[in-house]
């Protein structure tokens, strides 16, 4: 009979490749990873990875078995959902990319309260880190954002997506600012020269702004490079200079700034809750996906 334990190794190696990185994504070592697969392949009677010296690789049959693993955890998931109490109780986890974190944090809080039994944790992922976190079964929900517009049309069918909001780039200023005036239209040419920060170049959000600027015939280059959009944010506080970020990132509550709606509207990601198809009937996941959208709603209200 084959382990479900080792299916699930050997799906996260499909997942990822490589010994090593199945290993530090599961807290193993790789000798422990390898003598486990090697004990698979006793069980299914066939040789299910390629080893050199130097790498590994999933053979046809090996192929084929994590194919079946996915669904015969994804089927597991489902009786344990099926047989689970009605009452959320038990342990969620949450991904969430950081601006994502901190705007619905208090929402899942309250969640968490009405629900004695109900345990949660919410942890910050770097962007596409999520997404895999929830296939591999390493979360059971991840806010994820999408500025390309792909996203869901391209996830595998063991995924359920749900769209939660559209978070338009926002025109971000000190309170002191000139354009902090409601009065005075958003000329982004005329503020080319002004001292922009962004996040490093190859970002999603630092993309975003690249293509605002070009659309006014460039800018000069951004001054200052910065990780993460709340460190922006505070320092457009400080007045150290001006930014185009998305209006999520104020949901922190910072009132030192002004902020202004861009002229173009196109520029705006796409946020979502997602959740394994076979895990969204269980009670707690499910009582977290409703305050989920429930915050959802409330941060898409006018500010």
């Amino acid at each position: 009979m084959l382990d479900t334990h080792r299916l699930r190794l050997l799906k996260e190696f499909a997942e990822r490749g490589t010994i090593a990185a199945t290993a530090t994504a599961l807290g193993y070592t790789p000798s422990a990873v390898s003598q486990q697969l090697a004990a698979l392949e006793r069980e299914a009677g066939v040789t299910l990875l390629d080893r050199t010296a130097r790498a590994a690789e999933l053979t046809d049959a090996g192929r084929r078995l994590a194919g079946h693993a996915e669904q015969i955890l994804a089927r597991i998931e489902e009786a344990e959902a099926d047989l689970a109490a009605p009452e959320p109780a038990g342990l969620v986890t949450i991904a969430a990319f950081p601006t994502a974190a901190v705007a619905f944090a208090p929402a899942l809080t309250r969640s968490v309260r009405s629900h004695p039994g109900l345990k949660l944790s919410l942890r910050q992922s770097q962007h596409g880190e999520g997404l895999r976190q929830v296939r591999t079964g390493e979360v059971d929900i991840a806010l994820v954002d999408d500025w390309v517009g792909r996203l869901a049309a391209d996830a595998s069918p063991v995924l359920r997506f749900y769209p939660l909001m559209r978070d338009p780039l926002v025109l971000v200023v000190p309170r002191r600012h000139p354009v902090a005036d409601p009065s005075v239209p958003v000329d982004l040419a005329w503020l080319r020269g002004e001292a922009w920060l962004a996040g490093p170049a190859g970002e999603p959000s630092r993309q975003a702004v690249d293509r605002l600027l070009a659309k006014v015939g460039g800018a000069a280059p951004v001054p200052w490079e910065f990780e993460g959009l709340g460190t922006i944010l505070s320092l457009v506080a400080r007045g150290i200079g001006i930014a185009a970020l998305p209006r999520l990132a104020l949901a922190a509550g910072e009132r030192r700034v002004a902020v202004r709606s861009l002229p173009d509207q196109t520029l705006a990601r796409d946020v979502f809750a997602v959740a394994r198809a076979s895990s969204v009937n269980r009670p707690s996941v499910a009582a977290i996906l409703a305050a989920v959208h429930t915050a959802a709603a409330a941060l898409r209200a006018p500010a």
